[in-house]
């Protein structure tokens, strides 16, 4: 049985199952399964919602690699943890990488919160092109986060 550690961080309560390793692993899962919905959504013509679960996928990618490296995956912009990420492994930063993290960064709340609209819902105003590009936005995260993890 793996460890569970719980982490209290500034009153939020956090858990960190076995090894550092086992957490990448645990948070790259899930950024696959995010991105699994994401392709299940846009098959469905459900816009605002393929872009909100591909910058899940893409924020969960990203902090697995965050874990990788030791670093604290804290908050939900994609480009600033990506940035974080740069910066810890001191390597170079990937322009086209961040150019898709905001990509994906315009969506975490557009894409679902109404009053983020002069008008009207995210469900109206997402169409497919947005949604396309959100889900290749995750997808190229997702494919630098494992190539980065097999190195």
């Amino acid at each position: 049985m793996r460890p569970v550690v719980r982490l209290n961080l500034g009153g939020v309560i956090m858990f960190m199952c076995g090894t550092v390793r086992d957490e990448v692993k645990r948070w790259l899962s899930e950024a696959e399964w995010d991105l699994g919905n994401a392709e299940i959504l846009y098959r469905e013509g459900r816009w605002n919602a393929t872009a909100f679960y591909s910058h899940q996928a893409g924020e969960k990618a990203v902090k697995a690699l965050l874990y990788s490296v030791n670093e604290a995956p804290w908050g939900h912009s994609v480009r600033i943890l990506l940035e974080r990420y740069f910066k810890k492994a001191g390597v170079g930063r990937d322009e086209g990488l961040l150019r898709c993290a905001r990509e994906l960064d315009m969506h975490y709340v557009l894409s679902r919160y109404p009053n983020a609209h002069p008008a009207g819902t995210p469900h109206e105003a997402y169409d497919e092109a947005t949604a396309r590009k959100a889900l290749n936005a995750a997808r190229r995260i997702i494919e630098y986060v494992k190539e980065v993890l097999r190195a």
